[in-house]
């Protein structure tokens, strides 16, 4: 099922080239090359995060909770950080930590506790449901991202990926210039 929905991507790929083409005797001046790097890794973002939404969701949650309670676990134990670190762990603002916190506290996933060191401030924990939902939902998560790249070869996968970090790195550091 996977293997088809990325093989179709074929498709999309003839219809950027073709859309280059137009631009080609529309704009001859322009060099639309770049416009097919940035359609195929936008395509490839949609199938790829479609594909792990639909991890997301067998176990009833979505992409921003997900998030939050791996980032949880990710924590060093007892798997509680304050909303502050998660807005920082995260890259999130304050109204959307306190959303996702809101709505998976309802769910019984995870739980406000009052800061020991400062009463002005909760700690956010996983439940003993929030561990155990989140320890399952990994698993499957890092299952799904095996078989969406089980179609490269171990030699494609090391230079695409060498070749994004570099990518991404430039990018960050002409934003952070």
């Amino acid at each position: 099922m996977i293997f088809c929905k990325l093989c179709c991507m074929s498709d999309d790929s003839i219809q950027i080239d073709h859309i280059r083409a137009q631009w080609a005797k529309a704009r001859p001046d322009l060099d639309t090359a770049p416009m097919g790097l940035i359609g195929r890794l936008g395509r490839i973002t949609r199938v790829l995060s479609r594909e792990m939404e639909a991890t997301f969701a067998r176990h009833g949650l979505n992409q921003a909770s997900f998030d939050l309670l791996a980032t949880l676990r990710r924590a060093a134990p007892p798997h509680a950080l304050t909303a502050g670190q998660l807005m920082d762990n995260m890259m999130i603002t304050s109204g959307t930590v306190t959303n996702r916190i809101n709505r998976l506290e309802v769910k019984g996933l995870v739980e406000r506790r009052s800061d020991k060191e400062d009463a002005r401030r909760a700690i956010v924990g996983l439940t003993e449901a929030g561990f155990a939902l989140i320890d399952r939902v990994i698993e499957d998560h890092v299952a799904t991202q095996h078989r969406l790249t089980a179609l490269l070869t171990t030699e494609e996968f090391a230079a695409l990926d060498a070749s994004l970090a570099g990518y991404l790195a430039k990018l960050d550091g002409r934003e952070a210039g």
